[in-house]
C-alpha cells in the first residue's frame, strides 16, 4: 500500500493470478463433487439431470464392476499399517542418527534415493523381486514394503530436523533426577515432539491411502482403491465413479483434519500443565 492509502495495480494482478492457481487446483475436485449429485438419470457432464444423493447410496450397493468396498478397506488398512510403520522406524532411526556412527553417511543417502527413483520403477523393481523369490504379491505385502519406500524418506527427513534442534538439556535433567532411559524417553523426548511425530503419521497416511504407482506392480490381484478407481474409469459410465472420487477426496480432508484438532488438543493440553 502507497503512501495514497490505495494499493498498487501489482495487487489486484497477484490476487487474480492466486485466484486462478487456486481454481485451477481444486476446480476440477469441485467440478467431480458437484457432478456427484446428479438425479438417478443424470450422466457424465453438465447440464445436469437433477440433484440427488443417488449415487452415493449406489457405491454401498453390490456392482456389476469394481469393488469399492473391499478397496475402501484394503486402502485404509494398509494406509493405517503403513503410517504406524513409518512413524515407529522414523522415531527410532531419529534418535539413532544422534549420535555418528561408522557407515551413516550411506545409510541415510540410501534411505532417500527412492524420492529420486522413478515410483514405478520401484513397484516394478519389487513387483519382480517377489515373482522371483516364488512369493505371490500382495497389498499388505510387496505393496507395504513399496509404500514404504516412499513415506520413511519423508518421516526420517522431519525426525532428523526435528532432533537437530532438540535441547538436551531436558534429557539431562531427566537423567539427574535418576529417570531410565525409557523413562526419558517415554516422559519427557516423545511428548516434546509429539506434534512432529503426528506430523509424519499424516504423511505417512496420505501418501500411503492414495499412491498408485507403488502400488500397480505390488498388490497382486486385489486392487487398492486408487487402483480400483483407475479401472472403474474404463468402464463405468455413471457418476458413481465420481460420488466414490468426492467420498475417497473427503476421507483424505477428514484425515487431515482430525490431526489439526489433535495437535490444537496437545498445545491446549501442554499450555494447561505448563500454567499449572
Amino acid at each position: 500500500m502507497n503512501t495514497t492509502g490505495k494499493r498498487p495495480k501489482s495487487f489486484y494482478f497477484l490476487t487474480a493470478f492466486f485466484a486462478l492457481f487456486i481454481l485451477f487446483l481444486y476446480g476440477p475436485t469441485l467440478t467431480i463433487g458437484i457432478l456427484s449429485f446428479q438425479g438417478p438419470s443424470g450422466g457424465l457432464t453438465f447440464p445436469m439431470n437433477g440433484v440427488s444423493l443417488h449415487w452415493y447410496f449406489k457405491l454401498f450397493e453390490t456392482q456389476a464392476v469394481g469393488d469399492f468396498g473391499g478397496s475402501l478397506s484394503r486402502s485404509l488398512l494398509l494406509a493405517l499399517a503403513v503410517m504406524v510403520t513409518t512413524v515407529v522406524i522414523s522415531l527410532s532411526a531419529g534418535m539413532a542418527f544422534r549420535k555418528k556412527f561408522r557407515g551413516s553417511g550411506v545409510l541415510f543417502y540410501l534411505t532417500i534415493v527412492s524420492l529420486i527413483i522413478p515410483s514405478i520403477l520401484i513397484s516394478l523393481g519389487i513387483g519382480l523381486l517377489f515373482n522371483q523369490a516364488g512369493i505371490e504379491p500382495t497389498w499388505y505385502g510387496s505393496a507395504f514394503g513399496a509404500h514404504l519406500t516412499w513415506t520413511l524418506p519423508f518421516g526420517l527427513l522431519i525426525m532428523f530436523a526435528v532432533f537437530n534442534r532438540f535441547d538436551k538439556s531436558f534429557e539431562a535433567a531427566a537423567t539427574d533426577m535418576c529417570a531410565t532411559p525409557f523413562q526419558t524417553l517415554r516422559f519427557v523426548v516423545i511428548p516434546l515432539i509429539l506434534p512432529s511425530l503426528v506430523g509424519v503419521g499424516l504423511f505417512g497416511f496420505t501418501l500411503s491411502y492414495d499412491e498408485f504407482a507403488r502400488t500397480i506392480m505390488t498388490s497382486g490381484s486385489q486392487n487398492t482403491l486408487p487402483l480400483e478407481i483407475f479401472g472403474m474409469t474404463t468402464n463405468v459410465t455413471t457418476p458413481v465413479l465420481y460420488a466414490l472420487g468426492t467420498l475417497t477426496t473427503l476421507i483424505s480432508f477428514a484425515a487431515i483434519v482430525g490431526t489439526l484438532v489433535a495437535l490444537r488438543l496437545l498445545k491446549r493440553r501442554r499450555s494447561r500443565i505448563q500454567a499449572g
